[in-house]
């Protein structure tokens, strides 16, 4: 019966649980009923009712006295979460614990704390960090011939001198060694620029700067290599590369074969403990032109001369190109993108201890070495190559569409291309947006593990849409090959992208929900870690708190439902209904995440890692509410300009259906089907909410879209109007938006039947007989005319000359 009572003690649960405060959500209500209960007492209460209150004051002690608690339930619970949990060898657990967790883990949480992500402040690009990008940047890709390089197979000799000279090679290297000293910011321009230029360019500048001897050097070498080695790589005196992958170890790069002995051997009279290695990597970049190899090998002392154990573990070393033994292969052809790859190879190959990375205090360190820079690296250098591509896509295709005509109109106009460039808008923008979001994290200090896996994961697959969209926009034109292609080096370099540091299969079905779990949940690792201690005391806190962490998301889950997530509170700064809509749609889907996330923990345990679908939907889920996040958040930065709002509320459309979709997907495959079916219940019982980009939003992009364009892509390098592809096309698309209303003037002729249709420098030549057009109309009209007509054209060679290009 609904009484006055029972209604309080609901809506008290109701407003507890939703806080956070599980414990007092049962006591409180409980004591409410009870105190309603013994005031409506027959004068011989019955044994039941004594049970059930004694009951409920007996759970209340027991729960609220934390002791009690843990000696009554959380010690045997303890045990059995020990026994489900699954056995991580130690590679997986260096892996999963590596980097920081940073905004991911709000959003892991169910209750993002929006104005945390507001109030972050992104560094601007330093003075010198600007002058570098408008001065030797530009001037780099001014000397860049993409199409030459192609045909040469390489950089031309007075390109990698300028890139030596101006050490381009030493971006991350601090000043006080000759380096340049970036930030995670300047770095991302400089590749983003480049990438927008030449593909061969942008990965032989980046590599040095990313995951590498350098970055190693920095933060784990003996003072005595850092001042030898580092000075000489930032003045480009030695080029590095550093080899991992295997031919049997690729994307499970720990369990390689190359591997090294511990060894005492006399040299030239001496006793010196060294290291006795043998290698075979493949896929390395600049291999062929290194000078000094970076190495990882599993290290093994069978003879115990270090004194520890036998399997010591992965280790880096550094070896000169000249070290006896060590041969430098053969070159990979990389999908035709001419930089330097190739193969590492070695068999019994000495080297001293020194040459370990750090020295011998860090043998067998090599694992977590290499994965807390990547969880850095992996955000930074793939995602500003593809944020380059993206941005390039929308600069030429937006162009394409007003300088192609077919069917007596500009192509731009058909609503079939509209769709394209769109997509290729909101894509762009997010992509700068993420890739923005993610540097700035780095340059505050912190190594989001799992924030650059969905940057390199998400911004590369945003990469090949863009470039298939824009191949398909230019269609003819994008095809043919010659100095006149804008897209297809970017579109062949695509897979490379795609596949190194982590390919795309693998780092979307196990790296971001599979470390996410571990280390973005906010008690998961707590329980990990106290029963890996053996601390009764830590677990029952992370136990406990996971409880309530469920009880809370279920309880948001079903208000925010039955509510449409109308009293969720969005940042007070958000303006307009569909910004506050947009952040209350987040906070609604991260809630359904975090709910989601342990109904699979809880159900699945260790049987969770196997299943790779429903983790690849996870991190979908995560990733498109990343992205969404760091959109809203750009847009905040930049001051909400009004004309790019329609190109905002398209990203953050199109990633929470992306959301919505994966979440969608783990509830109906959860295999469980009992389970799957209480899940969409609880966080989509009217099925789902959110639509893809309509054609009406779609149209607003393409309303604001001209004049918005150098907004959008001002990390492009424009070249002069001699530029063969882009600086042409560039070129002829002001000429011709120049001539809008001159053409506006002959059309109303035409429709008015003062001139005839015909090729439109006739028309332009009637109109200025009868008077329609000036002489300088005319003129500018033709000269537009003529500049289409040449930019439309694509390259052609003779049969001798085809048969020698590359």
């Amino acid at each position: 019966m609904l009484t006055a009572p029972v209604i309080v003690a609901a809506l008290l649960f109701v407003i507890l649980a939703y806080a956070g405060k599980t414990y007092w959500a049962w006591v409180l209500p409980a004591a409410i009923l009870m105190a309603d209960c013994w005031q409506n007492l027959p004068a011989e209460p019955t044994t039941c009712w004594y049970v059930w209150a004694y009951g409920l004051v007996a759970l209340a002690v027991v729960f609220g006295f934390k002791p009690l608690r843990r000696l009554l339930f959380s010690s045997w619970i303890m045990k059995l979460v020990g026994k489900a949990l699954p056995r991580l060898g130690e590679t997986e657990k260096i892996a999963l614990n590596a980097g920081t967790v940073w905004w991911e883990g709000d959003l892991f949480s169910g209750a993002p704390r929006w104005h945390t992500l507001l109030d972050f402040k992104k560094q601007p690009l330093r003075k010198d960090e600007q002058d570098f990008l408008d001065n030797q940047v530009n001037t780099l890709c001014k000397m860049v011939d993409d199409w030459q390089i192609s045909q040469d197979r390489d950089l031309p000799k007075k390109v990698w001198d300028y890139i030596k000279k101006e050490k381009f090679l030493g971006m991350i290297i601090p000043k006080e060694y000759g380096g340049l000293g970036f930030s995670a910011a300047g770095h991302s321009a400089v590749v983003t620029r480049l990438a927008s230029r030449s593909v061969p360019t942008s990965v032989t500048v980046m590599v040095p700067n990313s995951l590498g001897p350098g970055e190693l050097l920095l933060h784990y070498g003996t003072e005595a290599q850092k001042n030898h080695y580092l000075p000489r790589l930032a003045k480009g005196e030695e080029i590095p590369c550093f080899g991992l992958t295997e031919p049997t170890a690729g994307s499970d790069a720990a369990n390689g074969r190359s591997e090294g002995i511990v060894v005492k051997e006399k040299i030239k009279g001496k006793e010196v403990i060294g290291i006795r290695v043998t290698f075979k990597k493949r896929y390395i970049t600049l291999a062929p032109i290194a000078t000094i190899i970076g190495l990882a090998f599993r290290l093994k002392d069978p003879n115990k001369i270090l004194g520890g154990k036998e399997d010591i573990g992965i280790t880096c070393a550094l070896l000169p190109r000249d070290t006896k033994g060590m041969r430098i292969g053969n070159r990979h052809d990389p999908m035709d993108i001419p930089f330097m790859n190739g193969t590492v190879e070695g068999e019994d190959v000495f080297i001293p201890m020194d040459y370990v990375i750090g020295g011998q205090e860090y043998v067998g360190q090599g694992w977590r070495m290499l994965m807390e820079q990547l969880s850095v690296g992996r955000g930074i250098s793939l995602p500003s190559l593809s944020v380059g591509a993206a941005q390039l896509a929308l600069r030429a295709t937006t162009a394409y569409g007003v300088v192609r005509e077919q069917f007596g109109m500009a192509i731009g106009q058909f609503e079939g291309i509209q769709e394209r460039l769109a997509r290729v808008a909101g894509y762009a923008y997010m992509m700068t947006a993420t890739s923005r979001l993610t540097n700035a994290a780095v340059d505050a200090g912190e190594k989001p593990s799992v924030v650059s896996a969905i940057a390199k994961g998400y911004l590369t697959e945003g990469m090949r849409l863009c470039l298939n969209d824009g191949m398909d926009v230019m269609a003819g034109a994008a095809i043919i090959r010659g100095p006149r292609n804008i897209f297809a080096r970017p579109y062949m370099s695509i897979p490379i992208g795609i596949t190194v540091e982590g390919a795309n299969i693998l780092t979307r079905s196990m790296i971001i929900f599979g470390q996410g779990a571990n280390r973005c949940h906010p008690y998961v690792l707590g329980q990990v870690q106290a029963i890996e201690k053996g601390d009764l005391k830590a677990f029952d806190k992370a136990f406990f708190g996971h409880i309530n962490h469920i009880v809370r998301n279920i309880t948001r889950a079903v208000v925010h439902n039955l509510t449409a997530g109308r009293f969720i509170c969005a940042p007070k700064s958000a303006i307009g209904c569909k910004e506050r809509r947009h952040y209350r749609a987040l906070t609604r889907l991260s809630t359904a995440f975090a709910l989601c996330a342990d109904v699979a923990l809880a159900t699945l345990g260790g049987a969770l890692k196997r299943k790779e679908s429903l983790s690849g939907r996870f991190a979908d889920a995560l990733s498109w509410m990343y992205l969404a996040s760091a959109t809203l958040k750009h847009y905040h930065d930049t001051g909400r300009p009004h004309d790019q709002k329609a190109v905002v509320d398209w990203a953050v459309t199109y990633a929470l259906h992306n959301t919505e979709q994966a979440l969608l997907g783990v509830c109906r495959n959860m295999p469980n089907k009992a389970v799957g079916a209480v899940l969409l219940t609880l966080c989509f019982p009217f099925g789902g909410r959110h639509n893809p980009p309509t054609d009406k939003q779609m149209n607003k992009v393409m309303k604001y879209l001209p004049g918005i364009r150098d907004a959008l892509t001002p990390d492009v390098y424009v070249p002069e109007a001699t530029d063969p592809a882009l600086g042409r096309l560039e070129d002829t698309y002001r000429k011709v938006v120049a001539t809008r209303d001159i053409r506006k003037k002959l059309d109303k002729a035409r429709r008015e039947k003062k001139i005839a249709k015909q090729a439109l420098p006739h028309m332009a030549e009637a109109a200025h007989k009868l008077g329609i057009l000036t002489q300088t109309e005319r003129d500018t009209l033709l000269l537009a005319e003529a500049a289409r007509e040449d930019t439309i054209q694509v390259d052609s060679f003779d049969p001798k000359q085809f048969l020698k290009q590359k």
